[in-house]
């Protein structure tokens, strides 16, 4: 059967719920509670909220987040109308800003948004899509009432509205783990709770606080984490009591379950009964790893929740919208930057004797080599000296790694650090055999050394910049780094893209892992 265990550090936790009756909702067996258990518990619970959690945030009011999106299309769109000597345009604004809050409000645009994506959260394209839908409204509007609106003056006119809903959009995300972080309980089997122990703590910034694990079985947990309880092995009747009070116990607003043989179905059913009647909210963990949530698609077949992943990008608009990017990025960057690879070209020549470029053979999409381009920052004699130095291999894998490698030249230790010397390899992107944004390209042997697994990296072109970028370049593991790329070759999006390369500017500054 199911316990409650007070934790040590907190002696007056909500103790003798075995004690207590059984009524049949959670709410009830609350109130069944003697009153300075209650008393403790609500508590916890006010503890838990905080004054600012009792209070709806900016992000839980749909009709203000309406209202700020309505003011940012009718504002501006008023003094444009005007100018263009469109008639009313004071209610032409009114009515177009009062169609676009409909339009968003009706397409789950203000609903409160999951952490992760889903039906409130837009998406990259959600904005766009809206707009694009505003456009046609309006369009139907004036054919229906016989308006008469210049189209170029309309679209200039609703145009600051792309710009206001994409930042409402963005604000609302902007790190909502930080300023709601979520105190976790997790319930599962063992093997199930270390896994989401171990994920949960290697990387920071989702906001996921795993506070304490209520294991399914006697099986002892591997990682170091508070235990105020256990589930049986099978069905109990104290299953919820033993979860709400272990929840309260530790001030958790989120229950986290892994499912396994002994917690599925209808155990799990009931739990969240329990749960949500109490007032605490459930999350399963699932099994599917490295998937953007954006690719998840949920729905309920014949009493069954089914989970529709959705295959990666490989064409379609939005890779022809990456290739157009590149093309024009790196044309753009070429002639923006021409000043300072020129003084780079100028100061590799005369510091060192060799050539200013470095070419090397790598392997791009689909495993075809290419020559990639780069100022050369090691002494002219650099591959035939690197058998001598396979010995002092700092990598794990296939690729060479040696954080002082006595090769590099004083001045290729600095364009090393600020990444100045990857610059020529617009030159690749401009020709179409690599992408400003992807994995790191490859040398012929170690694509020759690589597994089933690690040739999936090869699926899309090789990026000038990437996650391995910036998340710690040279000083990630060979299987960190294969891990970073597999999940943008299976998760890239033009937004994601984006997003990258405004971090690799922050990492380029930073310098941390380049050698």
């Amino acid at each position: 059967m199911g316990h409650v265990e007070t934790p040590e550090t907190d002696t007056s936790g909500p103790v003798g719920l075995r004690g207590a009756p059984r009524p049949r909702t959670a709410a009830s067996r609350y109130r069944a509670m003697a009153p300075e258990q209650s008393g403790r518990v609500r508590e916890l619970r006010r503890d838990r909220l905080g004054p600012g959690r009792a209070r709806r945030g900016p992000g839980r009011h749909p009709a203000l987040l309406a209202l700020t999106e309505a003011l940012g299309l009718a504002l501006p769109a008023w003094p444009v109308l005007s100018a263009g000597d469109q008639s009313d345009p004071l209610a032409t604004a009114v009515l177009a800003s009062l169609v676009w809050a409909g339009l968003r409000a009706s397409r789950g645009r203000y609903a409160e948004p999951p952490r992760h994506g889903g039906p409130g959260a837009s998406g990259a394209w959600g904005v766009p899509a809206d707009w694009l839908l505003l456009i046609g409204a309006l369009a139907v509007l004036r054919t229906v009432t016989g308006g008469s609106v210049d189209p170029a003056t309309e679209i200039v006119a609703l145009a600051p509205a792309l710009v206001s809903a994409s930042l409402v959009t963005q604000l609302r995300r902007w790190p909502r783990a930080a300023r709601q972080g979520r105190r976790v309980l997790l319930v599962g089997e063992a093997p199930g709770v270390d896994r989401a122990v171990r994920l949960l703590n290697s990387r920071t910034g989702h906001g996921y606080d795993v506070v304490a694990a209520i294991p399914v079985g006697p099986v002892a947990l591997e990682h170091d984490v508070r235990v105020p309880g256990r589930l049986a092995s099978c069905p109990a009747d104290d299953d919820v009591s033993t979860v709400l009070g272990g929840a309260f116990a530790h001030a958790a607003d989120l229950v986290l379950v892994a499912p396994g043989p002994q917690l599925t179905g209808e155990r799990l059913r009931r739990l969240g009964w329990g749960l949500h009647d109490g007032g605490i909210s459930l999350c399963v963990l699932s099994e599917l790893s490295g998937v953007a949530a954006a690719r998840v698609r949920p729905c309920a077949v014949a009493g069954l929740t089914l989970l529709h992943v959705s295959p990666p990008l490989r064409h379609g608009p939005q890779a022809a919208v990456k290739t157009a990017l590149d093309r024009c990025g790196a044309l753009l960057g070429l002639l923006l930057l021409a000043p300072l690879m020129l003084t780079v070209a100028l100061s590799v020549r005369m510091s060192s004797r060799g050539p200013v470029f470095h070419r090397q053979v790598r392997h791009g999409q689909h495993n075809q080599p290419f020559t990639m381009w780069k100022f050369r920052t090691m002494v002219a004699d650099a591959e035939s000296r690197k058998a001598q130095l396979l010995a002092a291999d700092e990598g794990a894998g296939p690729m060479f790694k040696m954080r002082r490698d006595p090769r590099v030249t004083p001045i290729g230790r600095a364009l090393r650090r600020t990444s100045i010397d990857e610059l020529p390899q617009l030159v690749n992107v401009l020709m179409g055999q690599m992408s400003l944004v992807g994995p790191r390209p490859p040398l012929p042997e170690e694509v020759s050394r690589y597994n089933e697994r690690e040739h999936r990296r090869l699926s899309v072109k090789p990026g000038l910049t990437g996650l391995w970028q910036v998340s710690g370049r040279s000083e990630l593991s060979w299987q960190e780094t294969v891990a970073l790329d597999l999940w943008y070759v299976d998760n890239w999006s033009v937004a994601t893209d984006m997003g990258l390369l405004a971090r690799t500017v922050r990492a380029v500054t930073d310098g941390r892992g380049a050698y």
